[in-house]
């Protein structure tokens, strides 16, 4: 279940790092009963950014191959090991 807090609760600051450290997910901030922010830790954001990374490099995989821009393995392995003068 999310954790929602409201913004006069921002006051403690050691006491929301500690909440966003320990939290599963992101913490919604509300303002005057609605929704304004969002907090997070540090990992918990880049890791997040690593996931979105992830999901745009299958994205445009999966376009190249739709496109038919691929390449046979064993053609692409002879040529990163002549790259490589493996």
């Amino acid at each position: 279940m999310p954790q929602i807090i409201p913004i006069r609760d921002l006051k403690n600051t050691a006491e929301i790092s500690e909440k966003c450290r320990l939290a599963d997910a992101p913490i919604f901030v509300t303002k005057n009963g609605y929704g304004d922010m969002v907090i997070m830790s540090l990992k918990r954001y880049e890791d997040s950014l690593a996931k979105l990374d992830v999901y745009a490099r299958i994205e445009a995989a999966e376009s190249q191959i739709t496109r038919g821009r691929v390449v046979a393995a064993e053609a692409s392995l002879k040529k990163l090991r002549a790259k490589r003068h493996v």
